[in-house]
């Protein structure tokens, strides 16, 4: 399939016809790099995504115990800052 390059503003682009987008599920934001003298454009990196897969997979191994075992470590704000009323 064939595109164009156009200017937008002070840039140029490409636009990526429907059927692409559909066939690779690319949408929101994406990553562009370069290798060699081809442009490749992939989904944007998430900071978290994978964590809940991985969570749900500690979880059946039992992986998952707090670090201080059963206890908890108070903070000072929970030993000092706040009362019941």
């Amino acid at each position: 399939m064939k595109a164009r390059i156009v200017q937008i503003g002070n840039s140029q682009g490409i636009r990526i016809p429907r059927p692409l987008l559909h066939q690779t599920g690319l949408g929101g934001e994406v990553e562009i790099s370069v290798d060699e003298n081809r442009l490749i454009i992939s989904p944007a990196h998430r900071p978290r995504s994978g964590w809940a897969e991985a969570f749900k997979a500690m979880a059946k191994l039992g992986d998952d115990e707090l670090l201080e075992g059963k206890r908890t470590v108070p903070t000072e704000w929970e030993e000092e800052g706040w009362e019941w009323r």
